[in-house]
């Protein structure tokens, strides 16, 4: 017992650490499903979209001095990197290892097929089902380090227009490539 009453108390003060875990997903978040549909009816610029992301979350994590935008824009040049980063992290987690170079050289060779000649080029669109295994792997990390990060699933209005508006683009481009070269 104290002897002055007026004096402060001398237990130390423990409070409660709250366990909460993070909602920051170490990685962009995205279903599959709409990686896909977004990727198609947007002709690929979702692609640079989802590298932009996936940069600008490894930016602010490490606290890098890189540039998301010209990662995406380059992504020929970077998308190794991106993949062997999140292979990293799933090796870090147990989860088996991602064949990043493969990967990484599918995903390449396809985009860069829009230069092939007529409707060859549209090959370059099946470029997104090298991303899907590393979206995967993605999302795994991401349940792991924050369980209760939104996982990006649902197909918002924005969506919907990129899609529609894509979509549009991609109909008069199938069209275009079946039309006669000479219609007189």
């Amino acid at each position: 017992m104290q002897d002055n009453p007026y004096s402060p108390p001398t237990a130390a003060l423990v409070l409660p650490v709250e366990n909460k875990p993070s909602a920051q997903a170490p990685f962009f978040a995205v279903s599959p499903l709409k990686l896909v549909l977004m990727s198609i009816f947007t002709c690929g610029l979702y692609e640079l979209y989802w590298f932009y992301k996936n940069w600008q979350s490894i930016k602010l994590r490490e606290k890098e001095n890189i540039s998301p935008f010209w990662r995406a824009v380059f992504g020929v040049f970077f998308c190794y990197s991106l993949f062997d980063e999140i292979r990293e992290w799933q090796k870090e987690h147990g989860k088996g290892e991602m064949p990043a170079g493969w990967l990484a050289a599918g995903w390449i060779l396809l985009t860069l097929a829009y230069k092939l000649p007529g409707p060859f080029g549209l090959i370059s669109m099946a470029s997104v089902a090298f991303l899907i295994p590393v979206q995967k792997v993605i999302n795994d990390i991401n349940r792991i380090e924050a369980p209760e990060h939104d996982p990006n699933s649902k197909i918002t209005g924005v969506n919907w227009i990129a899609m529609v508006l894509g979509g549009l683009l991609l109909a008069l481009a199938l069209v275009g490539l079946f039309l006669p070269d000479n219609p007189g």
